[in-house]
């Protein structure tokens, strides 16, 4: 035969595959499920080596710019707003560390490759100005994203908790404990308020400021009135949970219906810059005479103003709240 398997051979590879099989069933059944639970979400990181409930919410008050109480750490509401629901975990001070770095970093690179004083002042004030908030933004509508994501489970979760007879911080504290961040560090969180104190639809309006998202006030109103009116809560969040799904439903059907438009758009603002790297490549002087040229300088700043602003109007075409 042209090809044939040693019987020693064969005995190694099973044993080898049997080895194998034997390690990983091992490790599903002890470390699996408690590497889970470990890294479900950050509040059950922290229980993990702190048992201390209070502690852990005091923790992760303090990581996302809050005081031990709930309160806002800085004066100026909007960005310490801003701060709290883009979900950054290193604290006000140091977030304040990094953009001064930031600001020196940026004043030496300005300085050093144009030379003047002035400019760089200015390119570091509106760097420091304006980055820091596109960041915190991007972190902010990332973050309510995700969130939005995984609302619809949380509340089926909730619902099939009620149904079961629990009552609805019981009901809440699963979630905490079954679901991922953003929203299982955010739901842990409120169970924990409520069971040092807190009422629930303080605790409820606590979690609408730490996230801010849309669909969060119809819970919110809904445990509110459930709990000081009655009412039959599994059925209207059950309900509450098919309107969500319905609306992203839409939302993505409206997206791909207008993903031409917008692959339009970036094609179309891409496609200058690409033709001007293209032309200083291939033809390096092809702009040096006219480069240094004020009118050359205020048409290329009226030429990106209007390009932005039919970037912008595409964009609001398509992407409006439903």
């Amino acid at each position: 035969m042209p090809f044939e398997l040693d019987e020693t051979h064969l005995f190694y590879l099973f044993a080898a595959v049997s080895v194998v099989l034997l390690v990983e069933a091992i490790y599903l059944l002890f470390f699996s499920a408690a590497s889970y639970r470990n890294r479900v979400n950050r509040r059950l990181q922290l229980m993990h080596n702190q048992p201390n409930r209070e502690n852990i919410l005091i923790q992760l008050r303090r990581e996302r710019g809050l005081t031990s109480g709930g309160d806002f750490r800085l004066p100026i509401l909007s960005i310490n707003q801003l701060i709290l629901q883009s979900g950054l975990t290193i604290g006000v001070w140091k977030l304040a560390i990094f953009v001064a770095a930031g600001t020196v970093i940026v004043f030496i690179a300005e300085l050093t490759l144009r030379g003047d004083l002035i400019e760089a002042a200015l390119v570091t004030a509106v760097s420091v100005l304006v980055l820091p908030y596109l960041v915190l933004r991007f972190l902010r509508n990332r973050r309510q994203k995700k969130f939005g994501e995984q609302f619809p489970d949380a509340i089926d979760i909730i619902v099939r908790s009620l149904r079961a007879g629990h009552p609805v911080p019981i009901a809440i504290s699963m979630v905490g404990r079954e679901l991922p961040d953003p929203i299982g560090s955010e739901f842990g969180m409120v169970a924990d308020e409520v069971t040092y104190g807190a009422e629930m639809e303080t605790a409820m309006r606590s979690l609408y400021f730490r996230i801010g998202q849309d669909d969060l006030p119809l819970f919110v109103t809904a445990v509110a009135i459930q709990g000081s009116t009655g009412g039959n809560l599994s059925e209207i969040l059950s309900n509450l949970s098919s309107v969500i799904r319905q609306r992203f439903k839409m939302r993505r059907k409206i997206r791909a219906l207008a993903a031409e438009g917008r692959f339009s758009a970036i094609l179309l603002s891409g496609l200058p810059i690409a033709m001007f790297l293209i032309l200083k490549v291939v033809a390096p002087d092809f702009y040096g005479k006219i480069w240094h040229e004020d009118v050359t300088k205020i048409g290329l700043a009226i030429g990106g103003a209007w390009m932005a602003l039919g970037n912008y109007i595409m964009y609001r075409l398509v992407n409006f709240r439903i």
